[in-house]
Formats: C-alpha cells, sequence, structure tokens
C-alpha cells in the first residue's frame, strides 16, 4: 500500500483483474504462439474488436442506466441491409440514408418509450423489438440475407481507407471512445445517467429527468449500433443478415461486464469496455491461431460471461433500494 500504483488492494477491483489477466495472456501468446507478434496479427486483433467495441460503448451507457439493449445486433444488421437494397434499387443516397437514420432513431425511441414510460422490462422491450426488426426487414424490405455495397459506393472506399497501415475502423472506434468518455465523464447528462443507474427513485426526487434520459440511452445504442453497421459493410464490402442469429450479442454483452460495467448500473465507464474489449480480442485471436473449433470457443466464452456475472454480482451486490426499479 504504497507507491507501488494501481497495484494496491484499492485496485484490485473487476478492471483491474482482467486488465493483469489480459497482460498475462498475451505475454504468453507472445511466447508461445507463432505469429502472435507479428504487427499484421497485433491490427488484426485490434480491428476484429473494434465493432465489437463500437457495440460495447452503446451497450454500456445502457447497462450504466440500469437497462440492457438486445435489439442492437438487429438493428447493426438489417439498418445497413436495408440501406444496401435502396441503394442497389437506385433510390438516391441522401434518401436512403435518410429512411434508414429515421428508421434506427424510430426503433430507439420506441424502445426508450417502452421501457421509460410504459414500464416493461427493458430485457422483453428490446428481444421483442429485435425480433421484430429483423423479421419485418428481411420478409418485407430485402430479398437476400446477405446485401453486397454498390460498386464505387463510399462504404466500399471507407473500408479501404487506412492511417499508418491501420484500418479506418479502429480509429472510429478510438475516436467514439474518447467522445463518450466526454460525455460520461464532462457533461450534466452523462452524470445524469450515473445517478439514475445508480438510485432512480432518489434521482427523480432531486429532479433529474430520469425518464427522458433513459430514452436518450436507447436512441444512442441504436445510433452505434448504426455506425457499426456501416463499418461492417465497409470491412466486408456486404452485409450479411444471419449475424443476427449469431453470438455477436453475447460478446457485447461479455465485453461490457468482464470489463467491469456493473449490471447493477451506476457504474463504470468507457475505461471498463477497453479493457474488456482488449482482453476477449486477445483471447479470440489466441484461440483462433491454436485452431480451437467454433463449438468449443462459444463454450469458452459462455463460461467467461457466466463468471463475469457471478463476478459482478458480488462486486455490486444490489441491496433492497437499489434493487427498486422506480420510473425504469
Amino acid at each position: 500500500m504504497n507507491a507501488i500504483g494501481w497495484l494496491n488492494l484499492k485496485s484490485l477491483n473487476q478492471e483491474g483483474i482482467v486488465f493483469a489477466i489480459a497482460v498475462v495472456l498475451f505475454v504468453a501468446a507472445a511466447i508461445g504462439l507463432p505469429g502472435f507478434i507479428d504487427p499484421n496479427n497485433l491490427v488484426a486483433i485490434v480491428r476484429s474488436v473494434s465493432v465489437l467495441g463500437i457495440l460495447a460503448l452503446g451497450m454500456a451507457v445502457v447497462i450504466i442506466g440500469r437497462g440492457i439493449d438486445l435489439s442492437a445486433v438487429a438493428i447493426m444488421a438489417m439498418s445497413v441491409a436495408w440501406y444496401l437494397q435502396l441503394l442497389n434499387t437506385g433510390t438516391s443516397d441522401g434518401l436512403a440514408f435518410a429512411y434508414v437514420l429515421a428508421g434506427v432513431l424510430a426503433i430507439g425511441l420506441l424502445n426508450g418509450f417502452l421501457v421509460a414510460y410504459a414500464d416493461v422490462p427493458a430485457i422483453f422491450v428490446t428481444l421483442a423489438t429485435g425480433s421484430f426488426v429483423f423479421g419485418y426487414v428481411r420478409s418485407q424490405l430485402i430479398t437476400q440475407d446477405a446485401v453486397p455495397v454498390p460498386q464505387g459506393h463510399w462504404v466500399e472506399l471507407l473500408g479501404g481507407l487506412r492511417f499508418l497501415d491501420i484500418p479506418i475502423e479502429v480509429f472510429v472506434f478510438a475516436g467514439l471512445a474518447f467522445l463518450f468518455f466526454l460525455f460520461l465523464r464532462y457533461t450534466k447528462w452523462g452524470r445524469y445517467i450515473y445517478f439514475a443507474g445508480d438510485n432512480p427513485v432518489a434521482a427523480r426526487n432531486i429532479g433529474i429527468p430520469v425518464r427522458p434520459m433513459l430514452v436518450l440511452r436507447y436512441v444512442l445504442s441504436a445510433f452505434v449500433a448504426l455506425i457499426a453497421g456501416l463499418l461492417t459493410a465497409a470491412s466486408l464490402h456486404s452485409i450479411n443478415t444471419r449475424v443476427v442469429n449469431s453470438t455477436l450479442l453475447y460478446d457485447i454483452v461479455l465485453v461490457a461486464v468482464i470489463g467491469g460495467i456493473g449490471l447493477s448500473g451506476g457504474r463504470g465507464g468507457v475505461r471498463n469496455v477497453l479493457v474488456g474489449a482488449a482482453l476477449i480480442g486477445i483471447l479470440l485471436n489466441a484461440m483462433t491461431i491454436i485452431d480451437i473449433p467454433l463449438l468449443y470457443q462459444n463454450l469458452i466464452k459462455a463460461a467467461i460471461l457466466l463468471g463475469a456475472i457471478i463476478v459482478d454480482g458480488i462486486i455490486n451486490p444490489r441491496d433492497e433500494q437499489t434493487a427498486q426499479q422506480g420510473d425504469i
């Protein structure tokens, strides 16, 4: 308990433990796995978690406010699939993007309204809207599971952008992380999210607009999902809607929770997302190099998520007062 810095008892929280594990895993992989510390592989690690990290930023804001958004992946995939479908059928870029942006914001508003004003639990609202978005867009608005990016479109050009040989999505992730950090740490609305997540009843009693703030969180999550979808399409030159039925949603929750975002609300921040993304990125890359089958990778991730939830329940217990839902 002296000048050792963060290596003290006060720092032995979930974030510090996960960061230490990430460092140990990185060193072990660098020593034991051929090609792991190759510069191209390190860039691949960062690139692989960029879109995941962007989605986790939106999820983190919702979880800090004591909620959850299970519609994020559906919004990400289906909004961009619709956008590309409109472009491929001759709709102008500006009009197509306006349609899609309006739809994304509408889903975010609907999620927030049902949770905040209709008092429907967030897990059921977002599960239902995610299923609706997927089903409606796939059956009514697009004609195939994978929708390509039109040749020469700005989304295709975006995927080829590099700075210092680093893909553009890495810089977008870094920029969004910085903006979310400023929002949560230094703005009145960001502090409101923590107050409402910690104790919504007390927050309402001191005059914080708990319900409008809750709606804002789901709108932010939906908008961030659209950005993540555009970056995915830029990287792959298409968007595959089957990603909605993949494990991506669980990976998003895993990054947020394992990094230390408290499911009880009112705790965590951007740094926790970065730590969680670093650990998951290193872990997934190492398992890929070792050639662990996808089935067992998912099993390992599921075990880690379960462990993170148990640890979160121990570190951030919910007493009778904080367990009250109030306006949320």
